[in-house]
């Protein structure tokens, strides 16, 4: 299941031809994407043992402790949309002054892609869809 998910987002974020995608994916696997402006994200403060869920969009950024999480990109399948999710975040650390973190979470798999911080942990939950 994972495997069908990662292979067909794959081929739409890297824009591959439809032959190629459909080689790719097993079958029955959706080849449609729907964008968000909005995602929401779980972010969770190890030290003091709490974890908070926050919606960030695309024009307002979040914040968690001195981590600031911005959206760049929210993908869902079209047909399922509470089924997956994948966020393109930027994760910038305002006492280091400097980015942490730059790239794709997956909703179902957030140790594949995860940022690495020693008090704090993020991942994407969903898109907003409405």
């Amino acid at each position: 299941m994972m495997l069908r998910a990662m292979a067909v987002f794959l081929a739409s974020v890297l824009s591959l031809p439809a032959a190629l995608a459909q080689g790719i994916a097993l079958p029955g696997a959706s080849e449609h994407f729907m964008r968000s402006d909005g995602a929401v994200i779980r972010g969770l403060d190890r030290v003091a043992g709490t974890s908070v869920d926050f919606e960030v969009d695309q024009s307002r950024d979040a914040q968690i402790g001195h981590l600031v999480a911005m959206l760049k990109e929210c993908r869902y399948p079209a047909d399922n949309p509470a089924g997956e999710a994948y966020a393109w975040i930027d994760v910038y650390d305002t006492r280091a002054d400097e980015m942490l973190f730059s790239g794709w979470m997956v909703a179902s798999s957030p140790a594949l892609n995860a940022l690495d911080h020693a008090r704090y942990d993020l991942w994407v939950l969903n898109c907003k869809t409405s």
